[in-house]
């Protein structure tokens, strides 16, 4: 698996985008509806930053700002690392490693066409458990 390129490892279809002007409420209930923890920003079809559940929590929530008013923009990962499709999955594991975050934005030719994360290194059946039991604890 680390060997394989980035592309054979991200799914297109959990891709999330949207632009800085979102609500941090709108983009969080976008999250929920794909379940995923990231969006990644874009303006003019270009990454200019990823908004993920850890900035919901510490950059909104706990700095007391409101949600429905509070644009992605604002508190956003400004610049975030990317990686080429063809890069090597390792390669993007190791820089979510060095650099402590779960998630890095798949760009080709400035474009993000996917997102991979920290939980793409999990097998499929394993994260298939993993995305059930968060479903099952999340209706108590």
């Amino acid at each position: 698996m680390y060997s394989q390129r980035v592309r054979s490892v991200m799914d297109r279809k959990r891709r999330l985008v949207a632009p800085p002007e979102t609500t941090v409420a709108k983009a969080a209930k976008l999250m929920a509806e794909k379940n995923v923890g990231a969006v990644m920003v874009v303006e003019k079809k270009r990454l200019v930053g990823i908004f993920t559940e850890r900035d919901a929590v510490f950059r909104v929530v706990a700095a007391g700002l409101d949600v429905a008013t509070t644009r992605i923009g604002e508190v956003m990962t400004r610049d975030p690392i990317a990686v080429d499709p063809d890069e090597i999955f390792g390669r993007a594991l190791l820089l979510m490693h060095d650099n402590g975050f779960r998630h890095v934005p798949v760009v080709e030719n400035g474009e993000p066409i996917g997102i991979v994360s920290s939980r793409s290194a999990l097998d499929p059946e394993m994260e298939e458990f993993v995305s059930e039991t968060q479903r099952r604890l999340s209706l108590r």
